[in-house]
């Protein structure tokens, strides 16, 4: 370990007139951007500046895309801000695949700071934070909150934009472009009674550079990432609100975080936490072959479903080349108790068997609707078992609201054990995988309930993880080829629950543009060959738009009716209904074939060629089989269009969808004239015997 000795005359110096306890100031008050650092460190992409106080500024390949500002602050509990500390002393040392720098610092001799940044190869551009306080006096020091990695992008001509992985119950989009004043608190817990969780990360960018922020703790915090337009820029950051009270010698750890800078959208920054956390242990399972196939789902129908128009419906989906019949909500009494419908199943487990075994004479592949954690009031499972509710401080259940029921906890052994044999009578069944369903699979609120002897509340929420595990592993064991879907209706998908899941759809999306924007995100946290599923295309702009699955390399999926539309629906059907009539079926058809033909959810999605918020039209890229498959999306286009990413030589294009030629081109990268309304989609074909690599 080398240590760099500060000198503390020269320190002093700097901080004269300025009291260690300070509230932050306004950003017109803070150091200028021309202010010198004292302490530079970096790995050649990431460049991170302190000044005297520990203040600290962002750069990337040399450019300051930040101010000099307080990154980090402790929020005392009589509000006082503690965001300037004296920089006492910096060592650093190597560590296993790079390097890591100390940083100690004081504010009046009563809080110690100690930040340890660490920079990896393997990750250019990005650092590891491990940020601690200590209180060095001689009373408690009550603390009401902190921050860290807190900065302003700084203001860009073209503007900004911005991923928020907070579970919001408007369901508004995972991306946004930035307006100032506009700004969301991206709180990871509870958001509404059943809307929470999400994946702890944040990201803004300019057309030129952006910054990302992320915890990466194996178990979800209750943290924010507050991501808001500033008059000067974008601010970026993570936070957190609870209460400590450290006694002397206490020490307040913050959770793990990372600080990246990244050229690009959300992709590259969410690629980078997905392999972190990998390393760590939180990663997707590996995925089975029939997780890519297409799906046909019976919610078409509703609730109030017949099984004959079901199985009727089921041959036209097998016809037109479907592989998967998904049974929803409906065939059961109650959430909770689960028993089947004997209005539907007369007979019980006898008539669910046959009915499975029908799908599978067909040729399909039945998967079944299941939504865990939920419970009506009245049910059985309530009455004679009341001690698996999760209540909250004050003895309140939490609500689920779509089906008035109640939220049972997930830390809870009994809970698990209880859903663990549903898995087991659902697959006995026949039933060859689960569609894990509802806005409150995605987080829970801290329980509070005595019987489960939790040793914190916030057990229920940190293991949640560990319930979804448990019913995979379940499933897994009884047939290694099952798939598990998770659905959290909207929710934006808490990453710490993705080792239990191997198929995951885009969660009733409201537009064409969040199943793309969906996609992209999941091919970046689950891996570029994720079994991303576009979920109803019924729920897609003009209710048709295969194109935005087929683009992004998404699985299709698909709710029709057949050959009447449905009566007495749930969802209120769209314009034209959603009964597959000669004019769609011929569009579903040629959706399917090209799917089943090319497979693009098998190919590596490359989302870091196209910047989803700044280039126009919008752009995808996806290579297969030595080809590359580019989707570009707009209401309408004329001019020209960028294929990146092609080897060098010439390639020949063709329409996707079309068939038709429309010539060659050179990479790596070419420059094409294009027209289109909705959808552009491209297949490339090397011509000089050289495939894509």
């Amino acid at each position: 370990m080398s240590h760099i000795p500060l000198t503390r005359r020269s320190l002093l110096a700097r901080l004269s007139g300025t009291a260690a306890l300070v509230v932050a100031a306004p950003a017109s008050a803070r150091i200028t951007l021309e202010e010198a650092p004292i302490l530079t460190l970096g790995d050649g992409v990431l460049t991170l500046e302190f000044d005297a106080g520990m203040h600290s500024r962002v750069s990337k390949g040399g450019k300051a895309l930040t101010a000099m500002e307080p990154g980090e602050a402790l929020r005392l509990e009589d509000q006082r801000i503690v965001d300037r500390f004296l920089l006492v002393d910096h060592s650093q040392e190597a560590v296993p695949g790079g390097r890591v720098h100390h940083l100690r610092g004081t504010a009046q001799g009563g809080i110690e700071k100690r930040i340890a940044v660490t920079f990896l190869s393997a990750y250019p551009g990005l650092a590891l934070l491990d940020i601690r306080y200590r209180n060095t006096g001689a009373a408690p020091l009550a603390v009401a909150g902190w921050q860290a990695a807190t900065h302003d992008l700084l203001a860009h001509p073209d503007g900004a934009w911005s991923f928020s992985g907070a579970s919001y119950p408007d369901r508004r989009d995972w991306v946004q472009p930035i307006r100032p004043g506009t700004g969301q608190r991206n709180f990871m817990g509870m958001n509404a009674s059943d809307y929470g969780g999400g994946t702890p990360v944040a990201v803004v960018w300019r057309r030129d550079a952006g910054l990302a922020v992320g915890h990466v703790d194996t178990v979800p915090r209750l943290v924010s990432l507050p991501v808001a337009g500033q008059p000067s820029g974008t601010r970026i950051g993570i936070a957190g609100d609870e209460a400590a009270v450290l006694p002397p010698g206490g020490t307040l750890a913050l959770p793990p975080l990372f600080l990246m800078v990244h050229g690009g959208d959300h992709f590259r920054p969410l690629d980078a936490y997905r392999r972190l956390m990998a390393e760590r242990g939180i990663a997707a399972p590996a995925i089975p072959e029939p997780s890519y196939a297409p799906v046909w789902c019976a919610w078409g129908y509703g609730r109030d479903f017949k099984i004959p128009e079901v199985l009727t419906a089921m041959g036209k989906a097998r016809e037109i080349g479907l592989e998967w019949t998904v049974l929803d909500d409906g065939w059961q009494t109650s959430e909770g108790d689960w028993k089947l419908d004997r209005n539907k199943f007369p007979r019980g487990d006898a008539d669910m068997k046959a009915f499975v075994a029908k799908i599978r004479a067909a040729g399909m592949r039945p998967r079944l609707w299941l939504a865990p954690l939920a419970a009506d009031p009245g049910t059985d499972l309530l009455r004679d078992h009341p001690d698996m509710l999760l209540l909250d401080r004050n003895g309140a259940a939490q609500n689920v609201s779509f089906w008035d029921a109640f939220t049972l906890c997930p830390a809870y052994p009994p809970v698990v054990d209880y859903f663990r044999a549903q898995v087991r009578r659902i697959l006995g069944w026949g039933f060859e995988g689960l569609k894990l369903d509802g806005q409150h699979l995605n987080g829970v609120a801290p329980c509070y309930n005595p019987a489960h002897n939790h040793k914190r509340p916030e057990e229920s929420y940190e293991k949640l993880q560990d319930f979804w595990k448990a019913l995979y592993d379940e499933a897994i064991s009884i047939n290694p080829d099952a798939v598990m879907e998770i659905c959290p209706c909207g929710d934006a998908f808490a990453f710490h629950n993705m080792p239990g899941m191997n198929h995951t759809p885009a969660s009733d999306p409201t537009s064409s543009w969040q199943v793309r924007l969906k996609g992209k995100t999941f091919k970046a946290m689950m891996g570029p060959s994720a079994p991303f599923a576009g979920d109803h295309v019924e729920l897609s702009d003009r209710h048709d738009d295969f194109a935005s699955h087929y683009g992004i390399g998404a699985v299709l999926s698909t709710k029709f009716t057949w050959p009447l539309d449905p009566v007495n629906t749930t969802d209120p059907l769209p314009p034209g209904g959603i009964v597959l009539n000669p004019q769609k079926e011929a569009l579903w058809r040629k959706w399917i074939a090209l799917y089943r033909a090319n497979m693009l959810p098998k190919g590596e999605y490359l989302g870091g060629l196209y910047d989803i918020g700044f280039d126009k039209p919008e752009g995808h890229a996806v290579r297969k089989d030595g080809r590359m498959h580019y989707a570009f999306y707009a209401d309408s286009w004329s001019g020209p269009i960028a294929l990146r990413g092609l080897p060098p030589g010439r390639h020949r294009v063709t329409d996707s969808f079309t068939g038709q030629s429309l010539g060659t081109v050179s990479g790596p990268e070419a420059m094409l004239p294009a027209r289109f309304t909705h959808f552009l989609v491209l297949e490339t074909a090397p011509l000089d015997g050289k495939a894509v690599a």
